[in-house]
């Protein structure tokens, strides 16, 4: 049976120019770049550069909340040439010459770290066989250096995907002509194997002949710095025995990691630019950030000679539907290009007015409690949009480049009643760790008690949790002879 009903339903859509936005905003300098390449590239109603000073027929957006075909009938084309309203980014003054730009140095791509490895195959005497396993076995070394697969696997795949059948110890010997390869250390299946393949290649020495001990007799004792009972094991005195520990800190405990982040553009293009001039501080967005883009005249004198044409045919009136849509493309995305500016703008101004006295001395102590919500209700946006601006843009000052969301965190109360960030307290639990007798580190309890007599009131488990987030260990493991 048949039932009517009526249900009362209240729902938000965003619209594609505002994912548009959202999109951009939370794009790096970078990276905003090559979106606007692809979107040049794309769209050929979209132009970039200057204008042609005597072109006087502009476009005006009509945007489309339908999503029915558009009957060629119904366009209003003169609203796409009309000239009665000049848009603002055809205001915007460009007074930088060439020689302002920012300068930067490209960073060569070289060949990456697994093309290395495949490189240095060539080089060892093997079979055909032991050729695809070579290559199979460095196609599965992970970016640290590290095969973390089992033999077992390894064999299991070469089966299925090489349709090859090999033995358990012919992997183990094509392995062992690999891990002989640089850098040293790699192919290891754990850390112990690693650093004691690095010790292999060292000139032999007493140092490293103890290091080589620690290493395959003691590793367990080692990685929980008992360093008493390795005494007792070994029966040697302390200055030998950190000696060979000496030699183990020298190690690489990742040795794909340092080699294959040569080849990586690890290159920031900051997005805002600070600057002190006596005393006042000045914040802008890179230029790079604000490309000056204009729609195409071509498009629009197309417009203009449809309008004209007194016989209009089906393949006219077809394109005229496609041009409408290039336009409209063209002009959402300037028009999100200068939200995108806007919205950054008054992001980067509330963080520096919010953190002023910090940006005007570079110390640390000086930056105050601030949190997403702080900013967003400054300048009435949403907390959302504040965090896309935070967590991927950096900004150039003459203390450094750094992350916008290193300048936000929470506040403690210290014992004067005030409120301090959690930025500082960190530095301070930094120097306490730092400065500690490495004979007698000091655990989380005796940290908390060193900061409470500094005036700042915080529980064990808060020390821990800041402690782990420095990527400090606990005391045991920072104990050192």
């Amino acid at each position: 049976m048949l039932k009517q009903q009526l249900h009362l339903k209240l729902s938000q859509k965003l619209s594609p120019q505002q994912i548009q936005l959202m999109k951009l905003i939370q794009l790096p300098t970078l990276d905003f770049e090559q979106r606007l390449q692809n979107e040049l590239e794309e769209n050929p109603a979209l132009e970039t550069g200057k204008e042609e000073v005597d072109q006087e027929d502009q476009y005006e957006n009509e945007y489309e909340e339908s999503a029915e075909v558009i009957d060629t009938q119904d366009i209003d084309i003169d609203a796409y040439l009309s000239d009665d309203e000049v848009p603002s980014y055809r205001l915007n003054a460009n007074n930088y010459s060439s020689d302002d730009d920012e300068k930067s140095t490209p960073i060569s791509g070289g060949i990456s770290f697994h093309e290395m490895l495949s490189s240095q195959i060539g080089s060892l005497i093997l079979s055909e066989k032991e050729e695809i396993i070579a290559e199979f076995i460095v196609g599965s070394i992970d970016e640290s250096g590290y095969l973390r697969r089992s033999i077992e696997d390894l064999m299991d795949d070469l089966a299925f995907t090489q349709s090859l059948i090999v033995e358990a110890s012919e992997i183990e010997d094509v392995l062992e002509k690999i891990q002989a390869i640089d850098p040293p250390g790699v192919g290891a299946r754990d850390l112990q194997e690693c650093l004691s393949l690095q010790l292999e290649r060292k000139e032999l020495s007493v140092s490293i002949i103890m290091a080589s001990k620690i290493i395959n007799e003691a590793f367990e004792l080692f990685s929980k710095k008992h360093y008493t009972k390795m005494q007792d094991k070994f029966d040697v005195d302390e200055n030998l025995l950190k000696q060979g520990l000496d030699e183990i800190e020298k190690l690489n405990p990742k040795p794909g990691g340092t080699m294959s982040g040569v080849f990586q553009n690890t290159h920031i293009v900051p997005d805002f630019l600070l600057t002190i001039d006596n005393g006042e501080i000045n914040v802008s967005i890179n230029r790079r950030n604000a490309p000056e883009l204009h729609v195409s005249s071509t498009y629009q004198e197309m417009m203009k000679g449809y309008k004209e044409a007194s016989v209009k045919s089906k393949s006219q009136k077809e394109a005229v539907q496609f041009i409408k849509q290039k336009l409209d493309a063209a002009q959402w995305f300037i028009d999100a290009i200068q939200q995108r500016h806007q919205t950054l703008q008054l992001t980067i101004n509330a963080i520096v007015k919010h953190q002023f006295d910090y940006f005007l001395t570079g110390d640390e102590r000086m930056l105050k409690p601030m949190i997403l919500k702080d900013i967003a209700e400054a300048i009435q946006m949403d907390i959302s949009t504040i965090s896309r601006v935070a967590n991927s843009k950096y900004i150039d000052t003459p203390y450094g480049t750094k992350l916008l969301k290193t300048f936000f965190s929470e506040s403690l109360t210290n014992s004067e009643g005030e409120e301090v960030s959690t930025i500082e307290i960190k530095k301070i639990l930094r120097t306490l760790i730092e400065q500690e007798d490495k004979k007698k580190p000091l655990a989380d309890n005796a940290l908390s008690k060193e900061l409470l007599t500094k005036g700042y009131k915080v529980a064990r488990r808060t020390v821990a949790k800041y402690r782990e987030q420095m990527h400090f260990p606990v005391a045991r493991l920072r104990k050192e002879l």
